[in-house]
């Protein structure tokens, strides 16, 4: 039976995408590794007629749905992520937790994907019905370097695609409930490495040698004034220590400690320079301290920005599809997606949508994350009504 009079998915492709859900989060895959997951969504794609996906990023499927219908030739893209994390599951209440020790969907991409399969499947069968493109990725590498979204970039995927959806889910909202906001609402996330060269010596003897563990520790109290005297407030910028390591003895003058880390920022404008500043700071306090300084600078992914005009339209379309209490004003946040790639290239809306509710209190990233199946058709349904929306605008 097809009940596309009152829904723009069949009963068989609800299903379906229950079904890859429950599918994900039983072999889950950590990032680059994401083997059986493509295999099983370009096998999906086929099985519903969904013929010319193409691979990238080895482990990665994208697909096109052309509309037939004459009208305005726009086109959107849609990303739903499909790695997983290297967490044990915990909840032992689910019938598809992870099979896989050590590796669970902690962060909902399995929902993500889900929906992401939905918005494909529901294009492909009303592609009589809408004129221009949509572009449905299933991509990988979210959380972990080499990232999927650098790719995305790198190979000009978004070339002649006018806007971008990401959508993600929150346990912090109630089921039933949508948030975003305008403008920038993730973090750039850069990755920096700090090698402190000094002199060792004898413990007692502290003058006959450098002592790389004391410009550590003025490195560490030195770079935060970076954030609280020379950034905006409200850039949420942020840098963090997270590793170090140095010293082999409790009476060696210590010569050389590596540190690693993080540098965030919501600020496009200011994001290289906040990277310059933890430069000049590690080899200032090292010269000062009569060291050296190696510092290497990984660039990850920036920001992620929505445009203003495409979160005031979906604000309405929840209103008009869920009702106005639907809708919450979104936070900005300390975390990072790699979206940003997508929303540095085209006009995006990156989205969350709630899970809450008992039994499902739990952070993603936590081993007893979980989500209901229930939401996953009303996004999907959302996600649609709004790529269609863009399309005929």
């Amino acid at each position: 039976m097809n009940t596309r009079s009152n829904s723009f998915l069949s009963d068989t492709e609800q299903n379906a995408i229950i079904e890859l859900r429950h599918a994900m989060h039983r072999e889950p895959e950590l990032s680059n590794q994401e083997w059986k997951t493509q295999r099983r969504i370009l096998e999906t794609l086929e099985r519903f007629g969904l013929d010319g996906a193409r691979t990238f990023h080895k482990t990665g499927v994208y697909v096109d749905i052309e509309g037939r219908a004459s009208g305005p030739k726009r086109a959107i893209a849609i990303r739903g992520d499909i790695d997983a994390l290297p967490i044990q599951e915990t909840r032992d209440d689910l019938p598809y937790r992870s099979q896989v020790p050590g590796v669970m969907h902690a962060c909902g991409h399995d929902l993500h994907a889900s929906i992401a399969l939905g918005t494909a499947l529901a294009f492909h069968g009303m592609r009589d019905n809408f004129a221009g493109k949509v572009r449905v990725f299933f991509q990988p590498a979210e959380e972990a370097e080499p990232l999927g979204g650098r790719t995305v970039e790198e190979e000009k995927l978004l070339h002649g695609i006018d806007g971008a959806v990401g959508l993600h889910v929150a346990p912090s909202l109630p089921v039933g409930t949508y948030s975003a906001r305008a403008g920038a609402i993730c973090t750039s996330a850069d990755q920096f490495k700090l090698t402190i060269h000094g002199a060792m010596a004898h413990g007692a003897v502290p003058h006959k040698g450098v002592d790389a563990i004391t410009i550590a520790a003025a490195f560490i109290n030195e770079v935060q004034k970076v954030v609280s005297r020379e950034m905006p407030f409200d850039d949420g910028a942020v840098i963090t220590v997270g590793t170090m390591h140095g010293g082999e003895a409790t009476n060696i003058i210590c010569p050389l400690v590596v540190m690693e880390g993080t540098i965030r920022t919501r600020s496009l404008e200011r994001r290289s320079l906040l990277c310059n500043r933890v430069r000049e700071i590690a080899e200032g306090v090292a010269a000062m301290h009569r060291g050296t300084a190696d510092f290497v600078i990984s660039t990850g992914e920036p920001p992620v920005i929505n445009d203003p005009e495409m979160v005031q339209r979906f604000r309405q379309l929840v209103g008009e599809v869920a009702g106005q209490n639907a809708f919450l004003d979104g936070k900005q946040g300390g975390g990072s997606d790699d979206f940003g790639f997508y929303s540095a290239a085209v006009p995006s809306l990156y989205f969350i949508f709630g899970s809450g509710e008992p039994g499902n209190e739990a952070s993603v990233h936590m081993p007893t994350f979980g989500a209901s199946d229930s939401i996953l058709v009303p996004t999907t349904e959302l996600a649609i009504r709004y790529c269609l929306d863009f399309l005929n605008s």
